[in-house]
């Protein structure tokens, strides 16, 4: 199958971390490099302590009769040394891509499919003219993918790959060397007919237990594509929600997606010639944002300055103009003593259990199901109503009392049930 719609987000994964600004081979940031799904030679890693990663395992859900298939793509990027003339060093990766197509679900379940990759050490000829001397090698890895039917048409599909490059000195060597054998950035995109993939972050209740029962290290998985469509997953090392998208006004890669567009611009056009003439020399990637930043066009940073995706209607009673009408903020706001949950009033004092909503970030998600102390009752300026808690079994919990950041969580009332009640079993 084609994997076209889910290619940007893939590619944006892929080159993440790969380089920082200020985009020079000598900042420091670029030479002690650091990227999400690195996976080490298998020989390295376990000589290492702490063991280093060296497979990464995802396991969904497809909603299939049995006759699905599947393809597998397995991306990463694999590095190789460049000596450049102008006496720096820079480490430029080169994209490798492993497919397997047409992987019939029934087969995986009765047979378990093995297969082993490899690709030859990068050519020289991909040096650029700025290069003196290149240092590169070969890379082997496994992927092994099986399927299990967990449920009446719901299977559970699991793939591990990992990195099995043999090493001759693996103990004695450095990291630095390591990651020329290293998977960057690995990560799957998987594709199914004649079944459907099923969210493992917004299940249907009658999966729910077989959701739980997936196991993932390394990588999660979200839908991609089309909002909607749910014939290809994302096996991500980066916290992705279902169906993520790049931003309509991005111009192009930064290679930084904690950063915005408009700050990375902004600094890229403030380097001194000297910076901007190194930049140029690090490889294409960074040659190009260096290109594209100080050609874009007029109107670029009021575009990304600010976007809405949405719009609410205000709450009814606001004053229509700029004027405070009869809202005074320096008022002093009667405090919230309590509020009714589930036909409970609930007030400073109390316990609840945690239950975040499906759409919480994942720290909140982490704190599903916990018992914690109802410390305060807040109301903000919108008349949202919040339970400040602290976690019954958080060795801080003092300084959470103590209203210290980091040991105080805030819950909408929806969140959370009184901790005498039981939340009921879902089908």
């Amino acid at each position: 199958m084609s994997f076209a719609d889910a290619e940007k987000i893939a590619a944006a994964v892929l080159y993440e971390g790969y380089m920082l600004y200020p985009y020079r081979a000598t900042s420091t940031k670029n030479v002690q490099r650091w990227n999400f799904g690195t996976l080490y030679p298998r020989e390295y890693a376990e000589s290492q302590r702490p063991v280093e990663s060296y497979r990464l395992r995802t396991e969904c859900l497809i909603r299939s009769d049995g006759n699905a298939a599947v393809d597998v793509r397995i991306r990463f990027l694999q590095l190789f040394r460049q000596q450049k003339k102008s006496a720096s060093q820079w480490d430029e990766g080169i994209e490798r891509s492993y497919e397997l197509k047409d992987l019939r679900l029934n087969d995986l379940v009765d047979q378990p499919l093995h297969h082993r990759f490899h690709f030859e050490a990068p050519s020289p000829a991909s040096m650029d003219e700025a290069c003196a001397a290149s240092l590169a090698r070969h890379i082997s890895g496994q992927v092994i993918v099986k399927a299990e039917a967990v449920q009446a048409r719901i299977h559970k599909l699991s793939l591990e790959v990992a990195n099995v490059t043999h090493l001759e000195d693996s103990p004695e060597r450095s990291r630095d060397e390591a990651m020329l054998q290293a998977f960057i950035s690995a990560h799957l995109l998987l594709g199914v007919t004649r079944g459907e993939f099923i969210s493992l972050l917004d299940p249907p209740e009658n999966v729910q237990e077989a959701v739980a029962g997936c196991r993932n290290d390394g990588v999660f998985p979200v839908l991609v594509g089309q909002e909607g469509q749910r014939s290809m997953m994302l096996c991500s090392p980066i916290i992705l929600y279902d169906y993520p998208q790049i931003a309509p006004e991005s111009e192009g890669d930064f290679f930084d997606g904690t950063e915005m567009d408009e700050m990375l611009a902004l600094r890229v056009l403030t380097l001194t010639e000297e910076e901007k003439q190194e930049m140029r020399t690090v490889d294409d990637r960074a040659r190009k944002i260096l290109e594209r930043t100080e050609t874009l066009p007029e109107d670029f940073l009021s575009k990304v300055h600010g976007a809405i995706r949405g719009m609410r209607p205000s709450s009814e009673g606001r004053p229509g103009d700029f004027g405070l009408g009869e809202w005074d903020p320096l008022a002093d706001r009667p405090a919230v003593k309590s509020v009714r949950i589930g036909g409970i009033e609930v007030r400073a004092g109390d316990r609840v259990r945690l239950w975040p909503r499906k759409n919480a970030d994942i720290l909140d998600m982490a704190l599903k199901g916990k018992i914690a102390l109802v410390e305060a009752i807040e109301q903000d300026f919108e008349d949202n109503i919040q339970l400040a808690v602290v976690l019954d079994d958080d060795p801080g919990r003092e300084f959470g009392m103590m209203r210290q950041p980091g040991h105080r969580f805030f819950f909408a009332p929806m969140e959370v049930e009184p901790y005498a009640t039981e939340r009921p079993e879902t089908a």
